[in-house]
């Protein structure tokens, strides 16, 4: 049983969380649960969090369920973890991240309540890679992530398909997240043909027509060199454009002014990716959230790990922040110019929709960038790069149980058989924020 020292409390005499050293028996007053081996992260190499989106969903459904559960009404739920850090910070996650979405309290109240007392710190989350860390994402940055995109509408657990989600991020099925639902969506890399390599699943373009239709996926951004013809992507009525820029490293300033111009300029949603659809797509789009969204970069980088687990690694992490300023300018200065242009407008309103009804058949040209790209073909050298080890290493994961609800469409043109894989609270964040080393 837990002492009362231990709990931190959340809701008076309702909900409690606790790091304690054996496993307790649940009471006539208290219910214990724990989740740490419910729901576990699937590493790369030495990451280890923060959990996905489908485990925060279906954390806070089984939360809100004992929450509401008759035989519980009077009794004390207690969350509860062991004192293995990794572990620890990933139980921390989902219990600070209920109380921002379902309680109403800031990432700072949540915070606040998971370091009170005698409780230690706890262990910052870190990119996919191996040997030594050089940029941590602390807890309170995934709080303040998940309440920015609450706060634009980007999280909504109303609307979110779990289904669709856990099938989708599966390798064999397409191996795609949405980061911006109904705007950016982030993929693996298509190959020329849809076929399993080695027991390693392939997707041609075509495989991911039905599904880009469907969701209004009108563009299509390459950032990977061509291992696919782009115009088997436009003779489908997508745009494509080739924003080539070396696997692990950063983008300059052109391809990044180009990336935000196309994503600014389409209305509909758009697909990103490289090899894994993790590095350089992750770093892309996290640009565009510190600018429209004002994401500060670790926000930005905590929100998309979130939804798409593994994405920007090493220096694209300092990258980030090393833009984040220019980005947020770029962004104030758009915001103003649009809220000095929406009154004349206003005033035009009436009378540009009366012109606008009177004319049958207009239509605006894209205009701008032409899409398609260069001739280069493959990132073919003999050495595997970090997308291809990346991308190997996700194919490898075995293939969750069934979920219950809606079966999600299964992409066309690949067969995979289920045996086919191998088995003062920013200062107190930031002053954690330095090197560590974990164990591989």
């Amino acid at each position: 049983m837990a002492d009362d020292n231990d709990l931190i409390e959340f809701v008076k005499d309702r909900l409690y969380f606790a790091t304690l050293r054996s496993k307790p028996k649940s009471t006539v007053n208290t219910h214990y649960f724990c989740t740490d081996d419910e729901f576990v992260y699937e590493n790369f190499y030495a990451d280890f969090g923060p959990l996905n989106l489908a485990m925060l969903y279906r954390y806070c459904c089984k939360l809100n369920k004992m929450m509401k559960c008759f035989s519980l009404t009077r009794k004390r739920i207690v969350h509860y973890t062991s004192f293995e850090q990794r572990r620890r910070a990933n139980a921390a996650f989902l219990i600070g991240a209920y109380a921002v979405i379902y309680l109403k309290r800031t990432p700072e109240e949540a915070y606040r309540a998971l370091i009170s007392g005698s409780n230690a710190s706890y262990m910052s989350f870190r990119d996919a890679s191996f040997g030594e860390c050089t940029y941590n994402v602390a807890i309170l940055d995934c709080l303040q992530g998940i309440s920015k995109a609450l706060q634009h509408g980007i999280l909504n657990f109303e609307t979110f398909n779990v289904t669709e989600y856990e099938h989708y991020e599966r390798v064999e099925n397409g191996d795609f997240n949405w980061i911006v639902p109904g705007k950016f969506l982030a993929f693996s890399g298509p190959h020329p043909k849809s076929k399993v390599d080695n027991g390693y699943p392939l997707h041609a373009p075509e495989a991911y027509f039905p599904y880009f239709r469907k969701h209004n996926v009108t563009t299509v951004i390459r950032l990977n060199k061509k291992i696919y013809e782009a115009k088997r992507f436009t003779d489908a009525g997508f745009d494509h454009y080739d924003l080539f820029f070396v696997d692990g490293s950063t983008p300059s300033d052109v391809i990044t002014r180009r990336f935000l111009h196309i994503c600014e300029s389409t209305s509909g949603a758009v697909a990103v990716h490289c090899k894994a659809g993790l590095g350089r797509t992750g770093t892309l789009i996290g640009c565009y959230l510190m600018k429209h969204y004002r994401f500060t970069a670790a926000e930005a980088i905590a929100w998309i790990r979130i939804c798409r687990p593994g994405s920007v690694i090493g220096p694209q992490q300092h990258f980030l922040e090393e833009k984040q300023a220019s980005l947020w300018a770029q962004g104030d200065a758009l915001r103003s110019k649009q809220q000095q242009t929406a009154r004349p407008y206003q005033e035009r309103s009436m009378a540009l929709s009366r012109l606008i009804s009177t004319m049958d058949g207009f239509s605006i040209g894209t205009g701008g960038l032409k899409p398609g790209g260069p001739d280069d073909y493959g990132e073919n050298g003999l050495d595997l790069t970090q997308g291809d080890k990346l991308r190997a290493l996700k194919g490898q994961r075995q293939p969750r149980g069934p979920s219950t609800g809606m079966q999600a469409q299964k992409l066309p043109g690949v067969s995979v058989p289920c045996n086919a894989f191998n088995s003062n609270l920013r200062q107190d964040i930031y002053a954690h924020r330095t090197d560590f080393r974990l164990a591989t």
